[in-house]
């Protein structure tokens, strides 16, 4: 046998080369389109993909209906809609000339069941289109926390899902428990991290920062085999302790143990029955919050007049020294402002005192009306005269 040339470093290089050359995935490469004779044979078995949908779609699914078949029937696909069970089946027939296009159909009919709208869902069966439902549901299990973190994604008059359908070149939906994404698949991916950081408490918009550097730097070609780790930010999560205050009355006291179970609390009755109101009438307890009613109407009365007068009041003077004419000045005003404000509770006193015997006199007149009316007076008999 021949011994085989010994290789030097030189092609030994060249090879590595080349078998490198071969491995790289060309950007620009572009799937050949699929034609309707590309496949010579039918397809041998059937295959079929159903979902549901919530009833909240069922009125439109079946306005957009015709649409979906008229569609579908050009691949070749048919289409069933059960509104009974409320839900879509797509199936192959013996004319699909395309094979993989079942599985565009399935997705077709899944963006459909989570509101996305017709016009944007078809375009799922391009061949450069791709999607996926994100499940949000089960990240966030307290509701408040999950329907403010959801509601940060979508952000102030859906500017932040703007922003992010913008960098990525992707359509989004967020509806209830998912978000829908349709677009490139490097789109989707990126899709896919902002929204699982976000219900994760990490805000989209340092994302969509990072998404802008990226942006900028793809377009400078110096740049293409280097890392971009320097260029871009690094945010660090920062979850800062509050102090909790320090000392020895802040502790909290250790209760003695007791093997008894603590003293019911008393029932709004039995509180009643301790004061006595449960064996009021009806009448008496309208009487008691009238006297109270009162009471409150005259204290702030008094609160009123006191700040009207404090207008009126003149501004304190500097004090002068012990004995002498300033401070005996000012404790005769003292002296007077308190006569005025015994006074004045003295007068409001006595207006209650009146109106209370009013309403007295008012309902004596009253029951002695009633009685009057219903007490007839004894009619007199008249004598009958013998003839």
């Amino acid at each position: 046998m021949p011994k085989e040339p010994e290789k030097t470093k030189e092609d030994i290089q060249e090879t590595a080369d080349t078998e490198e050359e071969s491995t790289e995935i060309k950007h620009d490469y572009k799937v050949p389109e699929w034609k309707q004779g590309d496949m010579p044979h039918p397809l041998l078995e059937e295959s079929s993909f159903a979902t549901l949908f919530p009833k909240y779609r069922e009125n439109y699914l079946r306005e957009v209906w015709p649409h979906v078949t008229s569609v579908l029937e050009k691949s070749g696909i048919a289409c069933v809609l059960d509104l009974v069970e409320g839900s879509m089946t797509v199936k192959t027939t013996r004319k699909t000339w395309d094979p993989y296009v079942i599985i565009r159909a399935r997705d077709l009919i899944k963006l459909l069941a989570r509101s996305v709208p017709f016009p944007q869902a078809v375009k799922i069966l391009q061949d450069n289109m791709f999607c996926e439902v994100i499940k949000i549901g089960n990240i966030v299990r307290n509701k408040e926390r999950f329907i403010k973190r959801r509601q940060r994604l979508i952000g102030p008059n859906g500017n932040t899902l703007k922003a992010i359908e913008l960098l990525t070149e992707c359509y989004l939906m967020v509806q209830g428990s998912t978000v829908a994404a349709m677009g490139p698949q490097k789109g989707i991916k990126e899709v896919r991290r902002i929204v699982e950081d976000c219900l994760n408490n990490i805000h989209p918009v340092y994302h969509i920062k990072e998404l802008m550097i990226k942006r900028e730097l793809a377009k400078d070609p110096k740049l293409c085999h280097e890392s971009w780790d320097r260029f871009l930010p690094q945010f660090k999560k920062r979850n800062v302790k509050s102090k909790k205050p320090s000392g020895k009355d802040t502790k909290a006291k250790k209760k003695e143990y007791s093997p008894f179970p603590p003293a019911p609390q008393p029932s709004k009755i039995d509180l009643q029955l301790e004061s006595g109101e449960y064996f009021l009438s009806k009448e008496a307890k309208h009487a008691r919050d009238q006297d109270k009613k009162r009471k409150a109407q005259i204290d702030h009365q008094i609160k009123k007049e006191m700040e009207r007068e404090k207008e009126f009041v003149a501004p304190k003077e500097p004090k002068a020294e012990k004995g002498g004419k300033r401070a005996w000045d000012q404790q005769n005003d003292v002296d007077s402002e308190k006569e005025k404000i015994e006074a004045l509770k003295e007068k409001f006193r006595q207006r209650a005192k009146e109106s209370k015997e009013k309403e007295s006199k008012k309902k004596k007149d009253k029951s002695q009306d009633t009685v009057d009316k219903y007490i007839e007076k004894p009619k007199k008999k008249k004598r009958k005269t013998v003839s």
